[in-house]
């Protein structure tokens, strides 16, 4: 995004998307989910090993050869063996039925997707702190302008002054009344970039911008904003919610923790072969084959594996019983979080409809108050109405002004919180 070019909602969404760390973890969540798939996946898979050894055997045991086998009469001890062993061969495995494996590959699936949920929980979290941020700078950013024009009119006002008191129309003390209350809105309007450079930098931070990166509002979108009621047929549908689609993909995966456990009550099965290529010699083993010391020789087997657990002490049914308490909890946390939705929704209707009534208010109350300073400026020019007057006519304008912009802001956060609350963050993108 170039620098000279405004930054929308949109654009400004779509970049923190892309480079807040919170954003870039959850799609790293999400790649992580796949390689443990294929980590569960290779559990149903055939393990293939190689194998290789070669000992050395300073001292052979000994063994008691019966006094009817010894030649002397009489038991005696024999060394059997030879000093040196090399092995070398590999080994494979086929799990032919374990349950573990399998709910295994149910729960890996399911974990998928909930990393791909919580992937859009975090970016609709990310995209609602950009809307909020963006809009509370928009909004001072109009503060700044509203100030800007007022510091322009009142310079105009003390420039005609001055020249009415060099000339003898005016007095001095109108000329520093004008003159404090042009100060007074220049103070105003410090205190209001201050302000706004807070927010310019939260807003970066949401973002995931650098601070230094400097960036250029689109200020016409805070009078495109058309306040729409919330009605009270509008309902939400806590189904929609990522929050609770989260939670619910997290329901299944215990159950399938749960069924996992279980699998310790079944039996399992597998297949194994080995093969390895030997020699046993008194010499070294690579060394040349002799009568004393013969050559390498081959070894295979294939084994059918069968394991049936018959008593844990009561283990698996302990586990089995804590991951249905897990269960229930986690219920618990969907009935609550359902509530909080519900509720959410029902406070954000309201304030969204008091933000539409404080808007028509505040607009209404700026027309007045622009009306105001008109005619107490036009009396002023004809000599009918007092400095005073005028100045106060100018502060209570500039009141109204921000008022409504205030009131504005507060109908665009409201805003925010219903989409929000009704799933429909990601239209922010449209």
């Amino acid at each position: 995004m170039a620098q000279t070019e405004p930054l929308t909602l949109k654009s400004a969404l779509q970049y923190a998307l892309q480079n807040y760390a919170k954003a870039r973890k959850a799609r790293l969540d999400v790649e992580n989910s796949e390689y443990k798939i294929s980590e569960t996946r290779a559990k149903a898979l055939p393990q293939i090993n190689g194998t290789g050894s070669v000992t050395y055997n300073p001292l052979l045991q000994l063994s008691a050869l019966p006094a009817e086998l010894s030649p002397t009469g009489t038991s005696t001890l024999i060394a059997f063996g030879q000093k040196w062993n090399a092995n070398f061969g590999v080994s494979a495995t086929q799990t032919l039925f374990d349950q573990s494996v399998f709910t295994g590959l149910k729960a890996a699936a399911a974990s998928r997707m909930y990393y791909q949920l919580v992937q859009q929980q975090t970016e609709e979290q990310v995209m609602q702190q950009v809307a909020t941020a963006y809009y509370q700078l928009l909004v001072q950013k109009q503060k700044i302008a509203v100030a800007d024009s007022n510091i322009q009119t009142t310079t105009a006002m003390q420039t005609v002054i001055q020249g009415q008191f060099n000339s003898g129309l005016a007095k001095r003390i109108d000329l520093d009344r004008v003159t404090v209350n042009l100060n007074n809105l220049e103070s105003q309007r410090r205190q209001q970039i201050n302000e706004a450079s807070l927010k310019e930098n939260q807003l970066k931070f949401y973002m995931g911008m650098p601070l230094q990166k400097p960036v250029a509002i689109a200020m016409e979108q805070l009078q495109l904003l058309q306040p729409q009621a919330v009605s009270v047929q509008d309902s939400v549908s806590v189904a929609n919610r990522s929050d609770y689609q989260v939670l619910k993909k997290q329901e299944e995966l215990l159950k399938l923790q749960k069924k996992a456990v279980a699998a310790a009550y079944y039996p399992t099965l597998s297949l194994s072969g080995n093969y390895s290529y030997q020699r046993f010699s008194n010499q070294f083993p690579f060394s040349k084959a002799t009568a004393s010391s013969p050559g390498w020789f081959d070894v295979a087997s294939v084994g059918l594996n069968l394991k049936v657990p018959i008593f844990t002490g009561g283990a698996t049914r302990a586990k089995v019983k804590q991951a249905e308490v897990d269960i229930k909890k986690l219920h618990e946390d969907i009935i609550d979080l359902s509530l909080n939705l519900q509720l959410a929704f029902e406070n954000v209707r309201s304030q969204v409809n008091n933000a539409i009534l404080t808007i028509n208010s505040q607009e209404s109350n700026q027309k007045l108050a622009q009306s105001v300073f008109n005619d107490t400026q036009n009396n002023y020019h004809l000599g009918l109405a007092p400095l005073t007057d005028l100045l106060d006519a100018r502060n209570q304008l500039t009141e109204a002004q921000n008022n409504y912009t205030n009131a504005l802001l507060d109908y665009k956060l409201a805003q925010i919180q219903l989409i929000t609350s009704k799933g429909e963050l990601q239209n922010l993108l449209k």
